[in-house]
């Protein structure tokens, strides 16, 4: 039995998107921390841990800016209860590219995925991700290195990693930069070529 993998576009997904007119639309300074979460707005993606956490950094850091990426259920209470949050809906394509690469760092707080490609597509788009150790997060993440990855309902440990992260321009600066790099070998090529590799394997026995 091989392992293939799954693979991200690191050619859409860049660093390079960076754009400061989009963070400009978010109120946000070059200076003060920019927090993203890409995903479906349901309530089993944990999304009150998310609310909970930039609520702590914005405590150490008032410029700081939460921008949510997506739709569904809870889309509407979320707007209604969190004024100063930024709600961009649905973004697809280069659009949603240039949304991950704008922001400083990557939210990530759920227990219920199979996988979460988000986690991929925000580490290749330069982003350090906050997730717990489980799913994509468990399987990409170097705790630390790339990312910071938690041990799975351990909300304290959570909101702590964030505080650390948002503390930190220099520190947010390496990991990103090390969570981008972390992905260039995971492109789809790559994979592609993998799969090819084990398809000729087995149609040669």
């Amino acid at each position: 039995m091989r392992v293939v993998g799954r693979g991200v576009d690191t050619t859409l997904y860049d660093p390079a998107r960076r754009s400061s007119a989009l963070r400009s639309s978010w109120k946000a300074s070059e200076l003060a921390p920019v927090c993203l979460y890409v995903g479906r707005l349901a309530p089993e993606k944990n999304l009150a841990l998310v609310r909970k956490t930039f609520k702590a950094i914005q405590a150490h850091h008032p410029a700081a800016r939460m921008v949510w990426v997506g739709d569904g259920p809870s889309a509407r209470q979320l707007a209604s209860e969190d004024h100063d949050h930024h709600f961009a809906g649905l973004k697809q394509g280069e659009d949603l590219a240039t949304h991950y690469a704008s922001a400083d760092m990557f939210l990530f707080p759920s227990l219920t995925e199979t996988y979460g490609n988000v986690v991929a597509e925000a580490m290749a788009s330069g982003l350090p991700v906050l997730a717990y150790r489980c799913a994509a997060a468990a399987e990409l993440i170097s705790d630390g290195v790339d990312g910071l990855a938690v041990s799975p309902g351990d909300e304290r440990a959570y909101v702590a990693g964030a505080l650390e992260l948002a503390a930190s321009p220099d520190r947010l600066a390496e990991i990103g930069c090390s969570a981008r790099q972390a992905m260039l070998p995971r492109n789809w090529g790559r994979v592609v070529q993998s799969f090819e590799a084990v398809a000729s394997e087995i149609f040669a026995r």
